[in-house]
């Protein structure tokens, strides 16, 4: 189920047991809209043992603060919260999932970091998010993604991007136009101040994760997660 996990111990009380946990799924669970995604989400909730606060993305740069699970999901592409016993997720299949954690303060944030989301720069508004509830040391993890080799675009849509994130600008390893949206959103990271971890594996070329590009409409949807447990 998970393909990355990793614990951090909640200061200044590591004694307590309270644990921040950031996670991101693999292919054998599927968490894309669909008659499926309830028992997708039991089983999540189960191994996590928090449930999951989701969005319906829509690739912009609206951040939500939340305190839990909505029956009417939030039309927006980042989230924050500073609630125990709640989990964050933003599931993707080629985009950049960004999860953060303010360690001591027990802030936690998510964002869905898509070609559009990267210009607009969604992480850092959920940086600002997550100090508005009190964060100030943040750290987080830039999920696997389409990778800067793979993901060929117009030679117009990378001058449109790159005049925005200049680190995104890139070439496929055929020699084509492609953004590097991870870099993108590392660079916008550092910007804001926030040390990040970069979780290995490009979906197009690592069938441990789902993938549009490679996938087509039959691509599932993995997650990028973080809870206090």
């Amino acid at each position: 189920m998970f393909a990355f996990r990793e614990t951090l111990a909640l200061d200044p009380d590591p004694a307590s047991g309270s644990r921040v946990e950031v996670a991101f799924t693999d292919v054998s669970l599927d968490l894309r809209e669909g008659d499926r995604l309830g028992a997708a989400l039991a089983a999540l909730s189960d191994a996590a043992g928090v449930p999951f606060s989701r969005l319906d993305q829509v690739h912009g740069a609206a951040v939500v603060a939340v305190t839990g699970p909505a029956d009417e999901l939030p039309s927006a592409d980042g989230q924050v919260a500073a609630a125990r016993g709640v989990g964050l997720m933003v599931r993707v299949a080629d985009c950049v999932p960004v999860v953060l954690a303010d360690p001591t303060a027990g802030v936690l944030g998510a964002a869905h970091a898509g070609r559009r989301g990267v210009e607009l720069d969604v992480v850092t508004r959920t940086v600002e998010g997550m100090r508005a509830l009190g964060a100030a040391d943040i750290v987080a993890w830039v999920g696997p993604h389409i990778c800067g080799r793979c993901y060929e675009v117009p030679a117009t849509m990378r001058e449109e991007v790159a005049a925005a994130v200049p680190t995104t600008y890139a070439e496929t390893s055929w020699g084509t136009p492609a953004l590097d949206l991870g870099a993108g959103v590392s660079a916008q990271l550092a910007a804001a101040g926030v040390a990040a971890t970069r979780v290995p594996g490009c979906t197009l070329e690592d069938r441990r994760f789902h993938s549009h590009r490679r996938d087509g409409a039959a691509a599932g949807r993995f997650a990028g997660l973080v809870w206090l447990s």
